[in-house]
């Protein structure tokens, strides 16, 4: 008979879950530390605390194969006197990924993944840290203690994959060397010709502490050829060397990664460094949260947008009250009630869309893990820095984006990124960097992605598009610098001259547009050949309620955010020009590209001097003026959602309700640009026409040939 009742195990389950995903995360970043610091044993115990937790949660939720396997991690973790060539961070990595499939696996009902690759990890583990103490019994004192990074050690085994020897050299400088600095730098250059470097200490761009260095390097020569390339008179007085043997624990993993390369879950959860400020969030005391479906929180939301559109209503109600008797007493009493209505939704509104917000961070730290394994698959070493983690996001949207940062960070370590020996030989560090930010700007939520690699090639992204026939050799000769680089986010564009797990397959960038165009938010790009690459994401904070500017074009309604709209011009049709296929104005000097919303004015006498409204729009750090026939002022805006039956364009993106009833159709401006700027466009862009849908509402329909 079950403990508890099958209401009661459900919750159960579903709070192990959420529960659950928390502990990976941690597991995720403690092994990330512990990659850092391999020989740190408080990151062993706290490892070996959270899978002990793990364990017992499982067991108590009725998992017993997700308790049972924790069990053997839980004791390979407690081998803390372990050698220092036994990689207990490979065995947290695998040990979180495994466990995230189960997770997977439990919550579909489907057969739970292969938990051999764990296991063989954590039985070579135990055979190796029985073998490391034996070792070290045995160990020559004239064996230098170096410890070589996880990074270094796996380039080492792939080395040995391909029947190369692993040599460790030692060398002493010569006391009367006049240069000891560059001591290191002659050896390298030395072994060069013979040899791949594959590690030193001290590391390049560090100082020389002592007379000796230390180096791994990958070889198909004999020992007594490499150790001669190291006798350089008044340099090096005496040069040992040292087989290293193989690592059994990342043949393993590595081996059992070439048979199933996807054996993880599509989601896993990882994690980042946590500052002080996030480790205080997560010692918050239980009692004080409350988990609440998203779903209610939306339900609560809608709500909050019908009063809004009541409150409208009530306005509307209250001025035609207003005019028809301007000596009523009762006027005031309306003002005060309006007003105070008015406060208290406000202070709704907001509250309700604070529990919707969470910490980008949330997201974040998923990220390290994934430019961790990218890093190791491409054979990199890269540095992930985060700030701007405490960032508020609608939760919507920060699920919408995680797809699209994980291919930004993908593209940066296997494109962006040179290899070691390339950064050395351009003067920048081994160690490339990704940077992460977040901020708020006005109602946006802007996320930075860049690194400091090799940036993004013009000419090489013009040759790949004229290659596979993206563009034609006529349009690339027209076509700007700009213009060139936005050709990346093409579907089915790649720079990668060969086809690997993670890049050069044509998919990533493209899907990271089409995702913010969803969203209706932007991506830029800036690059600098030889300096690194910078993706800018403008979000807005949130999809429910938003400022909108209304206007009327062919006495029809529509409206955009407000917080793009820079200013509003007045103009007549004889001040405007054509340059190319562009209407164009001249405002204070500066000329303005022109979208003309609807039809050109009949041509009759007199129509060039009729007036018209210029809505001046920035968009990707460009200005564009809008055309429109008349403004209906500024409106709090409740988003309601349209499906293709209601709607036939992308050129909408939403619809609201006013407080007369009337139907305001939401400009959906990333498209309304794209299709005035898209390179097939064939003589001046005269403008988009309007029509009714098929459920007599408005819309965009196309642009005119």
């Amino acid at each position: 008979m079950s403990q508890f009742s099958d209401e009661r195990g459900a919750e159960l389950r579903e709070l192990f879950f959420e529960t659950a995903q928390e502990l990976l995360q941690t597991l995720n970043e403690d092994a990330l530390k512990l990659e850092r610091s391999p020989e740190d044993r408080e990151i062993i115990r706290s490892l070996r605390r959270t899978v002990h937790t793990l364990k017992g949660d499982a067991a108590a939720a009725g998992f017993p194969e997700l308790s049972e396997l924790a069990h053997l991690v839980e004791d390979a973790l407690a081998v803390e006197n372990a050698s220092r060539n036994v990689s207990l961070a490979e065995v947290g990595f695998t040990a979180a990924d495994v466990f995230g499939a189960m997770l997977v696996s439990y919550r579909q009902h489907s057969p739970l993944p292969d938990p051999s690759p764990l296991k063989h990890l954590v039985e070579n583990l135990a055979s190796q840290a029985k073998a490391a103490a034996s070792d070290e019994k045995r160990t020559a004192p004239s064996r230098p203690p170096v410890t070589w990074t996880e990074y270094e050690a796996l380039a080492a085994e792939s080395a040995r994959a391909e029947g190369k020897k692993i040599l460790h050299i030692s060398a002493i400088i010569d006391p009367l060397c006049a240069m000891p600095i560059a001591a290191r730098q002659l050896v390298a250059n030395a072994l060069g010709a013979i040899a791949q470097i594959l590690g030193s200490r001290p590391e390049p761009g560090a100082a020389v502490e002592g007379q000796s260095i230390d180096l791994l390097v990958a070889t198909s020569q004999p020992e007594a050829a490499v150790l001669a390339k190291c006798q350089i008179p008044t340099v090096i007085r005496k040069a040992e060397c040292f087989e290293v043997a193989a690592n059994p624990g990342l043949a393993a993993l590595r081996s059992h990664a070439d048979e199933k390369p996807e054996a993880v879950p599509s989601n896993p959860p990882s994690a980042a460094e946590a500052d002080p400020a996030t480790a205080a969030r997560r010692t918050t005391s239980a009692e004080t949260i409350l988990r609440v479906d998203a779903e209610r929180i939306d339900n609560v939301l809608n709500l909050v947008g019908e009063l809004i559109i009541a409150k409208s209503m009530l306005q509307q109600a209250t001025q035609e009250f207003v005019h028809r008797f301007p000596k009523d007493s009762l006027r005031s009493r309306f003002a005060d009630a309006m007003a105070f209505q008015a406060r208290v939704l406000n202070d709704l509104q907001r509250s309700v869309m604070k529990i919707r917000m969470v910490p980008v961070e949330q997201l974040f730290r998923r990220l390290p893990r994934i430019a961790r394994d990218a890093a190791q698959r491409c054979n990199k070493q890269v540095s992930l820095a985060i700030t701007g983690q405490d960032t508020d996001l609608d939760k919507g949207l920060l699920d919408a984006i995680a797809e699209p940062l994980t291919h930004i960070v993908r593209n940066a370590v296997s494109h962006g990124l040179e290899s070691a020996e390339e950064r050395i030989a351009a003067g920048k560090p081994p160690l490339g960097t990704i940077s992460l930010d977040a901020g708020h700007q006005a109602n946006q939520l802007i996320v930075e992605i860049s690194d400091d690699g090799r940036g993004i090639d013009v000419s090489k992204v013009q040759a790949k598009a004229l290659r596979t026939g993206i563009i034609t050799q006529a349009e690339a000769d027209h076509m700007s610098g700009s213009e060139m680089l936005d050709l990346i986010f093409r579907p089915g564009f790649s720079t990668a001259d060969e086809i690997t797990e993670i890049s050069g397959r044509g998919v990533g960038l493209d899907v990271v547009r089409s995702v913010l165009h969803r969203l209706k938010g932007t991506v830029e790009l800036e690059t600098i050949p030889g300096r690194g690459t910078k993706f800018r994401l403008k979000l807005p904070l949130t999809l429910a309620i938003i400022k909108a500017l209304l206007f009327r074009v062919e006495h029809r309604l529509y409206a955009i955010p407000l917080n793009t709209v820079a200013e509003i011009a007045r103009a007549h049709e004889s001040d405007l020009h054509h340059v190319d296929r562009w209407e164009v104005l001249q405002l204070r000097g500066e000329v303005l590209p022109l979208l003309r919303l609807g039809q050109r004015p009949y041509p009759a006498v007199g129509a060039k001097s009729d007036k018209i409204f210029v809505l001046v729009i920035l968009f990707n750090g460009r200005k564009f003026g809008l055309i429109v026939d008349a403004l209906e002022g500024e409106e709090e805006l409740v988003i309601k959602a349209l499906d293709d039956q209601t709607i036939a364009t992308d050129l909408v993106s939403g619809a609201s309700i006013l407080g007369d009833g009337r139907v305001v159709l939401i400009m959906n401006l990333p498209a309304v640009i794209g299709r005035f700027t898209a390179p097939e466009s064939e003589g001046a862009p005269s403008g988009l026409l309007l029509s009714q849908t098929r459920r007599n509402t408005h819309a965009l329909a196309e642009v005119e040939p």
